[in-house]
């Protein structure tokens, strides 16, 4: 049974007394006491001048957070009883839990996949007759099947990281030499990795359609889709390099066309985007042929840097964050207080909607390619345990308590706040005291005023 707790929180009106008509819930975490909640009592106000302001004036539209599917994380789950399996999945995407609506399936390998492979390695099969997802079916498809079975109203999107490399100038699936792959100075190759002959191109376009066709008849549709993950990275993984003027003609010329004709629902997105130069950005953006089938654009690492200059450039585009930063394995709590930082700058920046990357991973978090990260469940092999992060309860901070159709409020005065409005009226509020002392705030919103004694390093959400 959950305890209440009694917290030194009082709410006023701001010309005097508020009748005590109002329950006030808050919802506390820090790293040796998990979601605690507290009941609050009203008091009188004495009119002492606020440390956090926040407006009723609703920014962009919230349509919540999301997690990225990966073979390496199917494995980790597939560690654990299954009893302990389904508790994971019910922390992750049930409504009791972070309850998460959005889910990323890689298209092919990506870089916390077990190895490299594509829906098609035969080379020159430029009709797609051998396109195939029976690798999926081993860890893909059963993970997603398994939130689903969560959430079914998860909205799913897909990006490959890298085409098949019989389609690639390189003819290597990374980007760069590694001490995880062959890649050589033969491979190297100026400008864009796949080869933009007509052929080519339009078998790529097939390639990507295939996908979401064959994961339909798997009972599982994707609703969106970014072309490429991260076109402008250099490194030993699955990944494959563009350049601005052939991003706009692929997906003006053969992508956009084909998926307007064969899959009308779905939204193609200009993503995933990690480059801050803006002028790369427009150079897609105001290509004729490429934005009559661009619906929004994903946002990753360097597109941090003019999230809010898009925003107000291109206001009727949805955005997207498309890969939160991985930190490096230290499933610590300072990586949870990063990750904020990176959450308010892409929130603050004007975006949608907010993903996570890996949500689970094995022991130490490092992928068939060396790099350790971090994730929201670590699974301990030795024990068979599964370990809530600090970065599990952020993010159930933020996303448990949104409903659909949330709208983000501004914030007049305050650091480390965000707060959102749902569509039945209810306010959440985010505070976080990053500091290692108690913190004393008085938050004002909707002419109710709170004071609240935060303490060391706490998640903070409070429901009106």
């Amino acid at each position: 049974m959950k305890k209440n707790y009694r917290l030194g929180i009082c709410l006023w009106a701001s010309y005097g007394l508020l009748a005590c008509t109002q329950e006030v819930k808050v919802y506390t975490t820090s790293e040796t006491e998990i979601w605690k909640q507290a009941v609050v009592e009203v008091q009188s106000a004495d009119g002492t001048v606020p440390d956090i302001v926040i407006s009723d004036e609703q920014e962009q539209s919230f349509d919540g957070f999301g997690g990225s599917f990966g073979e390496i994380g199917w494995d980790a789950l597939a560690l654990l009883p299954e009893e302990r399996r389904e508790e994971v999945m019910q922390a992750l995407f049930a409504p009791e839990g972070i309850h998460f609506a959005y889910g990323r399936i890689p298209m092919g390998a990506n870089d916390f996949a077990r190895d490299y492979y594509t829906c098609n390695d035969t080379a020159g099969d430029f009709e797609m007759r051998h396109f195939t997802i029976e690798r999926d079916k081993q860890a893909m498809i059963p993970y997603v099947k398994a939130a689903l079975k969560q959430n079914p109203e998860l909205r799913l999107w897909t990006s490959p990281w890298t085409p098949p490399v019989w389609m690639k100038a390189t003819r290597h699936y990374a980007t760069a030499p590694g001490d995880h792959n062959d890649f050589t100075k033969e491979n190297e190759v100026e400008g864009d990795h796949l080869i933009q002959q007509p052929e080519y191109l339009k078998a790529y376009a097939l390639y990507q359609s295939k996908f979401v066709e064959a994961y339909r008849k798997e009972g599982i549709n994707i609703s969106l889709l970014q072309f490429q993950n991260e076109p402008y990275t250099k490194n030993q993984w699955p990944n494959c390099s563009w350049t601005p003027a052939s991003m706009a003609n692929f997906i003006g010329r053969y992508l956009g066309p084909l998926f307007a004709q064969e899959h009308p629902e779905v939204d193609l997105y200009f993503g995933t985007f990690n480059c801050n130069r803006m002028a790369d950005l427009d150079c897609v953006m105001q290509d004729t042929a490429a934005a009559r089938y661009v619906r929004g654009i994903g946002l990753q690492w360097e597109g941090k840097d003019i999230v809010g200059e898009i925003h107000d450039k291109y206001p009727e585009m949805q955005l997207m964050q498309t890969e939160n930063e991985c930190g490096s394995g230290t499933f610590d709590w300072a990586a949870a207080e990063h990750t904020f930082d990176l959450i308010k700058t892409y929130l603050d920046g004007g975006v949608n909607t907010y993903m996570y990357f890996n949500m689970v991973l094995q022991d130490e978090g490092a992928s068939s390619w060396g790099w350790k990260q971090n994730a929201l469940v670590r699974v301990l092999s030795s024990t068979k345990e599964a370990v809530y992060t600090p970065e599990f309860y952020l993010l159930k901070h933020l996303s448990h308590f949104l409903k659909p159709g949330a709208h983000k409020l501004k914030v007049e005065k305050g650091n480390d706040v965000l707060a959102f409005r749902n569509p039945d009226g209810e306010t959440v509020v985010f505070c976080m005291n990053r500091e290692a002392a108690e913190r004393g705030v008085r938050l004002v919103c909707s002419d109710k005023m709170m004071i609240l004694n935060l303490q060391p390093k706490t998640f903070n959400t409070i429901i009106y």
